[in-house]
C-alpha cells in the first residue's frame, strides 16, 4: 500500500498515460480537421457536455463512495484482527498459570501465540492470491507445517489447530471451562473476520456498472473538443486533456479501491498490519516469559515439546 504522504506525480499520471495520449491525439486531430478541412460549422453547444459531465460526476461520486466503502470495511476487519490477536495473546498468557509445570506450559503458550502470528501472514497471502504456505516455518512447529501443507485453506487449518490446543489446555486442567469458552469465542471472532474479508474478496463489483460509466466518460471526451473549439481554438487541446484527466483519475481511483486484496499499492496494508501484530505479540511474550523469547522466535527449536490431544 502507498504509505507516503507525497505521492509522486509520475505514479498518479502513469495510471492514465494511455488515455491521456489518446485524448491528446484526438483533440489535435479535431483541431486540424476543424481548421484545415472547412469543418468550422461543426460545433456542439457547450451545454451538452456540461449536462453530461454533471451526470457523470454524480455517477462517479457514487461509484467512488461504494469502492471506498469496500476498502474501509476491509480495513475495519483487519483492525478487528489486530485487537483480537492482542486479546487472544493476553488470554493465553494470563489464563494459563505457569507456577507448576512451567517449562511445558511456557512451550505451549509460545506455540499457540507464534501460530497466531502465522495465521495473520497466511490470511494476508490467502486473500491476495499468493502462496499462503510460504515462510511459515519461522512460526510453526515441524508437525504443524506437515499437517497444514497438505491442505488448501491454510488460515482455516491454523485456526483449527488452535482449537485443538485449547482443548488440550482444558483436558490437562490448565484452564477451566469458562476460560476455554472465552478463548473459543476469540477463535470464533477470527473466523468471522476472515469470512468478512473473503466476502469482500469474492464479491465482484458489478461489471456492467463500471462499463456503462466508462462509456459515458468516453462519450463525454469525444464531445468536448467540438464544444470548446469555438471559444478556445488550439487552447482547447490542453483544456480537453486536463478535464478528461480528472474524470479518468476518479474512475481509476474507484477501480483500485473496490478490490482491497489484489496486492496493489492501494490495497489494505495487510502485510504491514501483520508485522505490527507480530511485534505486539512478541512484546507481550517478552514481558511474560522468563527467558529470552527473541532467541526462541528467531529460530526453530531443535527439540519441540510434544502435547497430545486428549
Amino acid at each position: 500500500m502507498l504509505l507516503k504522504e507525497n505521492i509522486p506525480v509520475s505514479y498518479v499520471f502513469g495510471k492514465i498515460k494511455k488515455e491521456v495520449l489518446m485524448v491528446a491525439v484526438y483533440a489535435i486531430t479535431v483541431y486540424c480537421i476543424h481548421q484545415y478541412y472547412n469543418f468550422k460549422d461543426v460545433s456542439i453547444p457547450l451545454t451538452v457536455p456540461t449536462i453530461l459531465g454533471t451526470i457523470i460526476s454524480l455517477l462517479l461520486a457514487f461509484r467512488s463512495n461504494q469502492a471506498y466503502d469496500r476498502w474501509w470495511e476491509a480495513r475495519i476487519l483487519w483492525g478487528g484482527i489486530v485487537n483480537d490477536c492482542r486479546t487472544f495473546a493476553r488470554q493465553i498468557l494470563t489464563f494459563v498459570d505457569s507456577s507448576h509445570d512451567g517449562e511445558q506450559k511456557w512451550a505451549l503458550k509460545e506455540r499457540i501465540i507464534r501460530r497466531q502470528m502465522a495465521w495473520c501472514y497466511s490470511l494476508s497471502c490467502h486473500l491476495r492470491g499468493q502462496n499462503a504456505k510460504d515462510n511459515l516455518e519461522a512460526y510453526l512447529t515441524d508437525d504443524d507445517v506437515k499437517n497444514i501443507k497438505k491442505l488448501d485453506h491454510i488460515p482455516l487449518a491454523i485456526n483449527e489447530l488452535q482449537g485443538h490446543d485449547l482443548r488440550t489446555l482444558y483436558k490437562l486442567g490448565w484452564i477451566n471451562e469458562y476460560q476455554q469458552v472465552t478463548l473459543d469465542n476469540t477463535l470464533t471472532n477470527f473466523m468471522n473476520l476472515m469470512g468478512g474479508c473473503e466476502r469482500i474478496k469474492n464479491t465482484v463489483f458489478p461489471v456492467t456498472y463500471s462499463v456503462y460509466i466508462h462509456w459515458l466518460v468516453m462519450f463525454f471526451v469525444l464531445l468536448l473538443p467540438f464544444s470548446l473549439m469555438e471559444f478556445f481554438g488550439i487552447f482547447q487541446v490542453p483544456l480537453v486533456i486536463a478535464i478528461s484527466s480528472a474524470f479518468f483519475l476518479i474512475e481509476k481511483m474507484a477501480i483500485h479501491l473496490q478490490d482491497p486484496f489484489e496486492n496493489k499499492p492501494t490495497d489494505t496494508p495487510t502485510t504491514t498490519i501483520s508485522r505490527t501484530i507480530e511485534k505486539n505479540l512478541k512484546q507481550m511474550m517478552k514481558d511474560e516469559l522468563p527467558h529470552d523469547i527473541d532467541a526462541v522466535i528467531s529460530k526453530q527449536p531443535q527439540k519441540q515439546t510434544q502435547f497430545y490431544i486428549l
